[in-house]
């Protein structure tokens, strides 16, 4: 299993919201770079970067924080919030970003989700399977599909899908602890596809827990930030 910290970007900064609501941003950090660097000296291999404002409004509005993060470091860069297209796919990659989170892609144009999928074997194509109320939410979690998540993945399953990243929005940025009900069913019906598991850590419980599963990684964010988890606690369970 691999920690993965989490930077979520609004407006040029490093922010936590609690369940997708925009309206109460706690800020961390004002400089992304520094947030990240803080990892990246520690050893850890991946990270997580979420435009919320891409997210909501459907603009690269943090892409030059992006791109500097990527080009500062030497961590695997996984990235989303407000791609709509097979062109927004591009604009990331060509960013330095290795991993695309597409939902709202997925959910209205899934012919360029599956063009991103069928990109270098699938390396660059994330499906983000954020789960509101148990159902498939996108566009920034304002919107959500009656078709179900099941159905969903299979589609992109056939089409080659290698990586899943799955919120559980009513956990994100909750500290309650994480649905282990949800990822132990996951992995157990798609053990071809990786699992990443975000939402809800609340603490070292959570990790050693997510471990004993068949996850391939964890989505660290506020946890860490509210000093519930240290870098150390995260690194012993770098692989």
């Amino acid at each position: 299993m691999i920690p993965i910290p989490a930077i979520d970007l609004l407006d040029g900064q490093v922010v936590r919201l609690q369940k997708g609501d925009y309206n109460t941003p706690t800020v961390y950090y004002s400089n992304p770079l520094d947030a990240a660097r803080q990892f990246a000296d520690r050893g850890l291999s991946e990270i997580h970067i979420v435009d919320l404002n891409g997210a909501r409004d459907g603009r690269f509005i943090n892409l030059k924080h992006i791109e500097e993060i990527a080009s500062h470091t030497r961590m695997t860069v996984q990235s989303g919030g407000g791609v709509r297209s097979m062109d927004d796919a591009r604009t990331l990659i060509d960013a330095g970003v290795t991993r695309v989170v597409c939902s709202s892609m997925a959910a209205k144009k899934p012919d360029h989700f599956e063009q991103l999928i069928r990109l270098n074997d699938g390396k660059h194509a994330v499906l983000g399977l954020d789960l509101k109320d148990g159902k498939f939410a996108y566009g920034g979690w304002l919107n959500t599909s009656d078709e179900s998540y099941d159905k969903i993945i299979n589609h992109f399953r056939d089409k080659g899908l290698k990586y899943i990243l799955s919120t559980d929005i009513g956990r994100d940025g909750m500290l309650e602890g994480v649905n282990l009900p949800l990822y132990k069913d996951l992995t157990t019906r798609f053990p071809e596809i990786n699992i990443i598991a975000s939402g809800g850590v609340a603490g070292i419980d959570d990790l050693k827990m997510l471990s004993g599963l068949s996850v391939y990684g964890v989505i660290i964010g506020k946890a860490y930030y509210e000093n519930r988890l240290s870098l150390e606690d995260i690194v012993q369970f770098s692989c």
